[in-house]
């Protein structure tokens, strides 16, 4: 790939699926666990640390999903 010249477009394509994926998820697990914009006002320690931990669920997944199963 490096000598065809692909691989950066091809390294560039995951990166893009990589963030989509991890948006959404995010978003999902977010969703389903009740982490709203309300729970950030009203308590926004406790909001920082359930979407330190959805983020950390999310890349874990996204990782094993599209990177270590090449």
């Amino acid at each position: 790939m490096l000598l065809s010249e692909t691989l950066w477009k091809h390294l560039a394509e995951i990166d893009e699926e990589c963030n989509e994926m991890m948006d959404r998820l995010v978003r999902q697990i977010a969703k389903n666990e009740g982490v709203t914009e309300q729970l950030k006002s009203d308590d926004w320690l406790l909001w920082i640390q359930k979407t330190n931990s959805i983020r950390s669920r999310a890349e874990e997944i996204v990782l094993h999903d599209l990177l270590y199963s090449l």
